[in-house]
């Protein structure tokens, strides 16, 4: 965890593409104009690049290769990036409108504290290279000065809590609504501190060449700062992290969230987890006013609380030197910056090449003010017809889900009344937030990019903590508007749709019904259905944490999701890396009941007509065809490792195959057969939603 502060954990999200990933494609004004005005598809002739298709791979074998096999088999990812897909063509469109957004700020000469002028100076001090490099490790020394002062654990404490110093601690804290009274906002503490991306990296035997590897990172990372015993204390870091590995949830235990919520006083945490100052450390992060803590990995955090007492004040001087330098790398030295990439880019993610400056630099400027860019990018670039359209989808996405519950026969009407109930009461975001986030606070400085960074996230978590006590705001967005995703927030119980996922291969106003119901309908869908899948359903219309199921209908969802996972748990995309059901069914359900909802309502569409052929394609052909377009991407063999390992997401292929083959409408579609590799018969295919 960076600086004490996480998003919420209470959304579900579409899929991770942000800054890693991106696709060669720049926007600009007239491109921009240009789409605007166009009558005919972005992809091919109806929405769908059929040039794509490989015909020789039969579609009921290979869905995902079918069509995009062409595309699979031609194209190279790109040297900085670790994998390329359909959500980064759209990524880097937007990358390219912000940096325009951006650069236009900067060239404004506005006047000290406004906007343009943050905006514009953030990214100028980020780009700077020449100037972060002159200033060298000295902009730490206030930081290291106070490391090397520690002589307590109630120093280390207070230290670890203090917002302005904003590096990763063993236990993190994050405001969020609380879930089983979503009137008010409430701080969460949860496991945190490990520099790699999760315990498996510590102690499973698939990773154990990483481990070395991060071990000498560290050591550079010291030896470039000028830390004496660079090596010793390399190894101690690392050690310490694997302890804390050792206690660390699994990451498909963290998704329960009837054990994620453990209310306590703090009378009540200190008892539980005596070993930590919690009163010393929550006075310096702004919390010493609150008296309920809600614990998410409560052994975790107890156990963590007993590491942090029994690890030397010398080793946690040298953990928080590593990690002050780790988590702002990248406006740090060259030669740091380069080394933390070359770990965690090449070696963690097989990416082979560091990406450009400027593209890094509008991620930081999206991550520090990202709603200040999203303000003017939704003015030029989302048509007020966009979100008309997408209302109108959303409807008749619940009135779809509507006549599915209302005819499941898995379920009792008690249930089905209390899911009806939900589903009316969905809150769908499309395009942009009604308000728009104040930085009035944020101190921005020419020339400073390590001060600007840790002011950034200072002030972001003091906005955060500023929630408490006050009623929820349901004006809120956990994304900007550029950012290429969506999601469900379980406690708001919200589906929101950012501006940047609505275009061509999601959304197309000038392309086939069939293409949009099978791209964009999908993702509404998907988003609609994390709130009844297998953590999303714990939640009732009001977002409120509980049990609203009978016995016998909960028993009956069990029996569908655990046939659906023995069904992913037989992919193994990379040999000896198999999927984890666990940890992939939610996005499992959500794709699955996603795609199911979409299909319902792009039949209720046709008003009982039969859609018309195009290009030899019937409508559902075109519907299915749509969907697998959607997640076309290749990805190098080290991001699919770490992927498997971390992401609640399937892989791109089995979000395509893994779905279709339990739909009898894709069967019918495209003549599947029982001779064919994707086939499985009727009784072993699993519909939930």
């Amino acid at each position: 965890m960076k600086k004490l502060l996480l998003c919420g954990a209470a959304a579900f999200i579409l899929a991770a593409c942000g800054q890693q990933d991106g696709e060669s494609r720049q926007a600009s004004a007239d491109e921009t104009a240009a789409a605007a005005a166009a009558t005919t598809p972005e992809l091919g002739e109806w929405g769908v690049d059929t040039g794509n298709i490989d015909p020789e791979v039969d579609p009921g074998d290979d869905f995902f290769r079918y069509v995009n096999g062409k595309w699979l088999e031609s194209f190279e990812i790109p040297e900085e990036y670790s994998s390329y897909g359909s959500f980064t063509v759209l990524f880097e469109r937007s990358e390219a409108r912000v940096k325009t957004i951006i650069e236009t700020a900067a060239a404004s000469n506005a006047p000290e504290g406004s906007l343009e002028q943050k905006v514009g100076d953030f990214y100028a001090a980020y780009l700077d290279n020449a100037a972060i490099d002159a200033k060298g490790f000295e902009v730490l020394a206030e930081d290291f000065a106070k490391i090397d002062a520690l002589q307590t654990h109630e120093d280390v404490a207070r230290l670890m809590g203090d917002p302005a110093f904003g590096a990763s601690t063993p236990i993190g804290a994050y405001v969020g609504v609380d879930a089983k009274r979503t009137s008010q906002y409430v701080a969460y503490l949860t496991q945190a501190g490990l520099g790699l991306p999760n315990r498996d990296y510590y102690l499973d035997d698939k990773f154990a060449d990483k481990r070395p590897k991060y071990v000498a990172y560290i050591e550079k990372a010291l030896t470039l700062a000028g830390v004496a015993d660079a090596g010793p204390k390399a190894q101690a870091v690392f050690d310490l992290e694997k302890r804390m590995a050792e206690v660390h949830w699994e990451p498909a235990k963290r998704r329960n969230r009837d054990l994620t919520y453990n209310l306590k006083t703090v009378d009540e945490l200190k008892a539980f987890a005596p070993e930590m100052p919690w009163e010393i450390m929550f006075e310096t992060a702004g919390l010493g006013g609150e008296n309920e803590f809600v614990l998410r990995e409560d052994d975790a955090v107890q156990a963590l609380a007993k590491i942090f007492a029994e690890t030397p004040v010398e080793t946690w001087k040298a953990y928080l030197k590593f990690h002050d330098l780790n988590d702002h790398s990248d406006v740090l030295p060259s030669a740091l910056d380069q080394a933390s990439f070359e770990f965690f880019g090449t070696e963690l993610r097989g990416t082979p090449k560091q990406r450009e400056r400027w593209k890094r630099g509008v991620a930081a400027v999206n991550g520090a003010m990202g709603e200040a860019v999203g303000k003017i990018y939704v003015e030029k670039y989302f048509p007020p017809a966009s979100k008309q359209q997408m209302e109108a989808l959303v409807a008749n996405l619940s009135s779809a889900l509507e006549d599915r519950i209302a005819t499941l026969e898995w379920m009792g009407e008690e249930t089905k009344a209390q899911a009806l109930e939900k589903l009316s009461k969905f809150t769908p975001k499309i395009g942009y937030p009604d308000k728009w986030q104040d930085y009035s606070d944020l101190k921005v400085s020419p020339g400073e990019a390590f001060r600007n960074d840790k002011n950034a996230s200072e002030f972001q978590w003091n906005w955060s903590i500023s929630r408490l006590g006050g009623p929820v705001d349901e004006t809120e967005w956990g994304m900007t508007p550029q950012t290429v995703n969506a999601y469900y927030s379980s406690s708001r119980n919200e589906i929101v749709f950012p501006a940047a996922i609505l275009q061509a291969p999601f959304f197309d106003p000038n392309a086939d019904p069939a293409v949009n119901y099978g791209g964009i309908g999908a993702v509404i869908g998907h988003e609609i259905g994390h709130g009844f899948d297998d953590q999303g359903r714990k939640s009732d219309g009001d977002g409120v944490l509980r049990d609203w199921w009978t016995e016998e209908d909960a028993a009956n969802f069990h029996v569908l999701t655990d046939r659906l996972g023995a069904q992913y748990e037989t992919y193994e995309p990379v040999p000896g890396f198999p999927l984890n059901p666990d940890l992939t069914m939610g996005e499992n359900i959500g794709d699955l009941g996603g795609l199911a909802m979409a299909y319902h309502a792009y039949k209720l569409s046709l008003g009982g007509a039969e859609a018309p052929v195009i290009d030899g394609f019937t409508g559902d052909q075109r519907f299915f065809l749509s969907w697998a377009q959607v997640w076309k991407r290749l990805n190098r063999e080290e991001a699919l490792k770490n992927q498997i390992a971390t992401d609640p997401h399937s892989p791109a292929e089995f979000r395509v195959n893994g779905v279709v083959r339990n739909m009898d409408a894709w069967y019918d579609a495209f003549s599947v057969t029982e001779e064919d590799d994707l086939y499985l018969p009727p009784e072993e295919r699993v519909e939930i939603w």
